[in-house]
């Protein structure tokens, strides 16, 4: 994009890019503005709903020796305490689609995750890579990507498995006893425009990992010949890019898991009783036709029983606080990367689309009111929608829609442009922030 123009013509030109945004899409800098908000707003819902986190660069493993003593220091107390339960994990700070995640338990573990890191370098610059390399390989070279954050890995993700959703007209739910849990993660849409207003599109996506879930543990063998390096992601990692022979398997509307066992979840319902339901199978839609989720969740039939069970059904109320917790966290993050704004400075004349990823968990305080947890993981800029898959392209077209009547219609007729209340839906975009940045009207 020729952004020269964005800046020479601002009555003229309306950008579909911000210029300057790494506050927001690169992992290490959203790491240090929301730690910095957090530090001066420590009210924010940014304290609990982003994970504990610490940013490095690095380019050679023996660099860590050093930093366990500076920046990684109480990282390393934690590692130090050997606690079976925590498990931590690495991701590059630029890299996006799965590349370089790792799991890890030990100090010795990372010092193994950048020595293969270092293998693969040099076997890069050797023109040593095989060819028909997999297309599965994760590994990134540390000598192009120095930057990485550290967070706690979430080990109590909410569990769905999404046969409960059967795509096909052919398909049939599984028995509640066939359930296996697999962790997902959410693709929220989100539109940033002009200087500065934020909206979250309210049709949101659930994507789920290949296998169930386990929790996190070396491969059996010899604690000597265990490799962290052998650690299977693939009940872990819920990146689509990385599973695209899968096709649409582990894509769902998040409001389409209304009425679907939440299993692993905390045993209290609507009125604070355990609620394990009978619910009808739900029979997909045809590929690429609308979904009527009011339909769908019509189908579903919430029965109370008496029974106590480590699972509930997923109902309305559950989903209205996810997305209300989605909408306050994006609204709050906005806020703390304006705070850092050489990394980030909104524009009268732009707006920008971003895919924001969150982890729900099990709430450490469950209530009849408030069963999860929401977590930030982060800001993608040109998400990557096509992996959305062609049953759920009518969910794109809509929001493009929504997009062109709500950020450039008004750019080209001003005078149409009516005013818009924060926490107000209007073509299924939620207004999350609406705040005016000093000096932009008169750059």
């Amino acid at each position: 994009m020729n952004h020269d123009l964005t800046y020479s013509h601002p009555s003229r030109v309306l950008s579909s890019s911000y210029v300057i945004r790494k506050a927001l899409i690169r992992k290490h800098y959203l790491s240090r503005c929301v730690h910095n908000y957090v530090t001066k707003n420590p009210g924010s819902i940014l304290k609990t709903a982003v994970p504990r986190t610490w940013d490095l660069e690095i380019s050679f493993a023996d660099e860590l020796d050093e930093l366990w003593h500076d920046g990684l220091w109480d990282l390393g107390e934690e590692l130090e305490k050997a606690d079976p339960a925590k498990w931590w994990i690495l991701k590059p700070g630029m890299a996006d689609r799965g590349m370089g995640i790792r799991l890890f338990h030990s100090k010795e573990d990372l010092v193994q995750i950048f020595e293969g890191f270092e293998e693969n370098s040099d076997e890069e610059e050797e023109g040593g890579e095989e060819p028909g390399g997999r297309d599965t390989d994760t590994s990134v070279v540390t000598s192009q990507l120095r930057h990485f954050v550290i967070q706690e890995y979430l080990a109590k993700p909410v569990l769905f498995d999404p046969a409960e959703v059967p795509l096909g007209e052919k398909d049939i739910s599984p028995p509640t006893g066939d359930l296996h849990g697999h962790k997902f993660h959410i693709r929220a849409y989100c539109v940033a425009s002009g200087a500065l207003s934020v909206f979250l599109y309210t049709r949101t996506l659930a994507l789920f990992s290949a296998l169930p879930y386990t929790t996190p543990s070396k491969p059996p063998g010899d604690s000597e010949d265990a490799q962290v390096e052998d650690i299977d992601l693939a009940p872990h990692l819920t990146n689509t890019s990385l599973q695209t022979e899968r096709g649409e398997a582990g894509v769902r509307l998040l409001d389409e898991l209304v009425g679907c066992h939440a299993l692993g979840s905390p045993v209290i319902g609507l009125n604070g009783h355990s609620v394990p339901t009978t619910r009808q199978s739900v029979r997909g839609r045809a590929m690429g036709q609308a979904i009527d989720v009011d339909q769908v969740r019509n189908q579903r039939q919430e029965v109370p029983s008496q029974n106590t069970s480590a699972e509930h059904v997923f109902t309305k109320k559950d989903l209205q606080d996810i997305q209300n917790q989605m909408s306050e966290i994006v609204g709050e993050t906005f806020k703390a990367a304006l705070d850092m704004s050489v990394h980030f400075q909104p524009l009268p004349n732009a707006f920008e689309l971003y895919g924001i990823d969150f982890l729900v968990t099990q709430s450490s305080n469950p209530t009849s009111f408030k069963r999860y947890q929401v977590q930030i993981l982060e800001v993608n800029s040109e998400p990557a929608i096509e992996l959305t898959g062609p049953r759920l392209t009518w969910v794109l077209e809509d929001l493009f829609k929504a997009m062109a009547r709500n950020f450039v219609s008004p750019f080209l007729r001003p005078n149409e442009e009516q005013a818009w209340a924060v926490g107000e839906v209007r073509n299924n975009l939620r207004k999350c922030l609406e705040v005016e940045i000093r000096g932009a009207g008169g750059w």
